[in-house]
């Protein structure tokens, strides 16, 4: 596993860049970037099961393993979900599962810089390199308004 690492500066305080993040009408309009129709059924409470899901509910399956609202987020990806069936025990997820992907704010006059590391493993870094400063695009675009 590889750690990556993103970061973006928005104009707006972490308290809203927060709600964007993770509000679902604001989360489903920025991770549309990774895919199409792109929503979570979770709470976002530590602790508690999170499903990030396609338009057509395949995804993964994973843990909110540290939440502190406005400030870091921490979450723990441990399967994934195909037609339905959560799989958290086959070879293939068991290379990858434990990664972590955090969400850190840090607010400085008004300003969010928002950090975002996660792990990785060589498959899908090019992917993740590429998409995730368009996504970052986009949760600052709807945080300015």
């Amino acid at each position: 596993m590889e750690k990556l690492n993103f970061s973006i500066k928005i104009n707006a305080p972490r308290k809203k860049v927060w709600s964007v993040l993770f509000d679902d009408p604001t989360y489903r309009n920025w991770t549309s970037v990774f895919a199409p129709g792109s929503y979570a059924e979770t709470d976002w409470k530590e602790g508690s099961k999170a499903l990030f899901l396609d338009g057509k509910g395949n995804g993964m399956v994973s843990r909110i393993a540290k939440s502190n609202p406005h400030e870091y987020l921490s979450i723990n990806h441990i399967g994934i979900i195909k037609d339905g069936i959560e799989d958290t025990q086959s070879d293939e997820v068991k290379k990858w599962a434990g990664a972590l992907e955090n969400y850190t704010l840090n607010e400085n006059s008004g300003v969010t810089e928002l950090k975002i590391d996660m792990d990785s493993d060589n498959e899908y870094k090019d992917y993740f390199s590429k998409t995730w400063p368009k996504a970052l695009e986009k949760v600052k675009e709807l945080s300015e308004k």
